[in-house]
């Protein structure tokens, strides 16, 4: 299986400070990845590197087939058609309604029919529960719906990895749950590579991968 994330004594940065000296990660097609670690170790900045928020100068990295040294800005938006990100706060675009966000991303990566893009809208709600929550405005919305339309936005252009920082960490344990066997049914069944953050050892506990802890400046497989 080839690799979808490859880092090589990488120098994980965080605007001049290096938090995570000689990163050597390699995350496979279908791997269910975890990153923990204590606040400030290092994990987001590895997350930003992953998805081209912060520069990689030293050391080797590669992102879906796409080399981070380098690269150019030109380039990033084609990288990140290839990852789906969720983020622990949502950031939905609160202006406009579910479909719309969802819509947005499809044009922003290129889509531009119309009937391919209100399919392909109806396929990822279906996906994840929220079809019949189409037209609602995301504060019409729970936490869990709203991590669900952010988790359908994720599976748009059938990433071969998700990025998932602290997924479940503003829901409540029952809807946690949830969102986790979501992404684990789409890791098991579409063979989608899943790295994500976490400072719950319970999530891993339930749903083993292989873990990867940042301390010390490092980030090491455990």
């Amino acid at each position: 299986m080839k690799n979808v994330i490859f880092f090589k004594d990488a120098r994980i940065t965080n605007g001049e400070s290096i938090v995570v000296y000689d990163l050597n990660m390699a995350v496979r097609e279908g791997d269910l990845v975890y990153i923990v670690g204590k606040v400030g170790t290092g994990k987001t900045s590895i997350i930003r590197t992953v998805i081209a928020e912060n520069p990689l100068t030293e050391g080797e990295g590669e992102v879906c087939g796409f080399n981070l040294r380098g690269l150019r800005s030109k380039d990033v938006p084609m990288l990140r058609r290839r990852l789906g990100v969720v983020f622990q706060d949502f950031q939905l675009l609160l202006d406009r309604t579910v479909e719309s966000n969802l819509e947005f991303v499809l044009r922003s990566t290129g889509w531009k029919d119309r009937a391919a893009i209100d399919k392909r809208i109806l396929e990822v709600l279906e996906a994840v529960g929220m079809q019949t929550k189409a037209h609602k405005m995301p504060h019409q919305l729970s936490g869990g719906e709203q991590q669900r339309v952010a988790i359908a936005r994720a599976i748009l252009n059938d990433p071969e990895v998700i990025i998932a920082d602290e997924p479940t960490g503003n829901l409540d344990s029952e809807t946690a749950t949830g969102i986790l066997d979501l992404l684990m049914k789409i890791n098991r069944e579409q063979g989608t590579a899943i790295v994500m953050v976490t400072h719950n050892r319970n999530i891993i506990q339930r749903y083993p991968g292989r873990v990867f802890e940042t301390k010390d400046e490092t980030c090491k497989e455990i």
